[in-house]
């Protein structure tokens, strides 16, 4: 009986581990595959620790030098030290991902803007186009400095190379820039073809994830069109000062267009509506955003609604006209 378990651990012993006798070139191939493609960043990390092996190769710089936005996309729930250490050594590794996301969380919550600064450029000098766009909207307001440190020039020149790179906010930005020759000579004309074929790219963007939602033998009976995804980072920096987990200086106010998150540097240093003064902007590209999903039905001049209390206490009615378009 003894000497038949010796034969049958033997025989175990002696079996094929197919896994071990993988060469790690071709592991860290399939891993660099999985952490460009992965949809989060739990999807990566359950792999790593599937044994010792695979947690070593996962940290290989090749892998991670390859991550994608979403398996960089860190939340508010999951942020700790450790995370922040995943993606410095994601940043060394050369990742653009992640030097822009990590740029943005230090530049905005960290409140580092030295730093933050820095790695976004990282990113830009990479053609990364959110990074050059964040930039550009820093050097529009002069973000992390005083007022006299914006440069409108080198705004237009960042968001113009994040424009070509088709990035659609940029694009978007850069044709208000044109209509209102804010930073460049103004040309009405160019603004407008910029404005439609932002509008254009995210229509079209917006169908692919309807329609993906609705591949299949599933019919195609709701018609609305799902609102643009708002970006990992964006989605962290708005969680970040909505939780209430740091507060704003007296006197700062929140970008108001849902999908940003930015906050401000100095007081003052975002836009506020011209006609309600109630909500603020970092930039044209997010006032023009905001303004078509819901500050247009919002927005009534404050100067009128002066005149219906007036009216009112006369004991006549007044007819409101807030068409005032788009600003």
């Amino acid at each position: 009986m003894m000497h038949l378990n010796k034969k049958l651990r033997l025989e175990k012993k002696n079996q094929n581990n197919f896994f071990d006798d993988l060469h790690d070139d071709l592991i860290i191939s399939i891993l660099r595959k999985l952490s460009s493609s992965a949809s989060s960043p739990s999807d990566f990390l359950t792999v790593l620790l599937t044994c010792k092996r695979l947690n070593r190769l996962g940290l290989h710089p090749l892998v991670l030098s390859k991550a994608g936005t979403h398996t960089l996309a860190v939340t508010l729930e999951k942020w700790s030290d450790s995370s922040h250490k995943f993606l410095k050594l994601c940043v060394n590794a050369g990742n653009i991902n992640a030097c822009y996301a990590l740029g943005m969380i230090r530049f905005y919550c960290l409140q580092n803007q030295v730093s933050g600064a820095s790695l976004m450029a990282k990113a830009a000098i990479k053609s990364h186009a959110p990074a050059l766009y964040a930039l550009s909207v820093i050097q529009f307001n002069g973000s992390g400095g005083s007022k006299s440190d914006r440069n409108l020039r080198a705004g237009v020149a960042l968001c113009a190379r994040s424009a070509y790179l088709g990035y659609v906010d940029a694009l978007r930005e850069l044709g208000h820039c044109l209509q209102d020759g804010y930073g460049v000579p103004r040309d009405v004309s160019e603004g407008r073809r910029l404005l439609i074929q932002a509008n254009a790219r995210e229509l079209a963007s917006s169908l692919r994830s309807y329609l993906s939602l609705k591949a299949g033998n599933e019919i195609l009976t709701d018609l609305s069109v799902p609102v643009q995804e708002i970006h990992p980072v964006n989605r962290f920096l708005k969680d970040w000062f909505g939780s209430g987990r740091v507060e704003l200086a007296e006197g700062l106010r929140m970008c108001s267009h849902d999908g940003c998150g930015r906050p401000e540097t100095r007081p003052h240093e975002f836009r506020r509506c011209s006609v309600c003064g109630k909500v603020n902007y970092c930039s044209r590209g997010c006032q023009a955003l905001d303004w078509r999903a819901k500050h247009k039905v919002e927005c009534t001049p404050l100067d009128l609604w002066v005149a219906v209390v007036e009216e009112i206490g006369d004991g006549e009615a007044v007819e409101i006209d807030d068409n005032h378009g788009e600003r």
